[in-house]
């Protein structure tokens, strides 16, 4: 693993554990925590594009009150949305 790769994978875990709401806190950091660690490159590039999105658009998504967008219909988001934290 390369230094930058490493320190966007440490990016990433604490921009998903400081998201500005309680809920996504949780939500996003628990599955960053256990999952970024093994992504690919591509899965963090990606993953980091779900993080720019809002806290209400993503909430709505990851609950199934509306579809996300096509573009983030992925196995990576799918993921995401079975994830369930302890």
């Amino acid at each position: 693993m390369t230094e930058a790769i490493e320190n966007k994978r440490k990016m990433l875990i604490f921009r998903s554990d400081h998201r500005g709401t309680k809920e996504m806190d949780l939500l996003m950091g628990s599955f960053a925590k256990k999952h970024v660690p093994e992504m690919t490159e591509d899965e963090l590039m990606e993953f980091e594009d779900i993080l720019k999105e809002h806290d209400p658009n993503l909430s709505t998504w990851l609950t199934g009150k509306e579809d996300a967008p096509a573009h983030f219909q992925t196995p990576l988001f799918e993921r995401l949305k079975n994830h369930r934290f302890q």
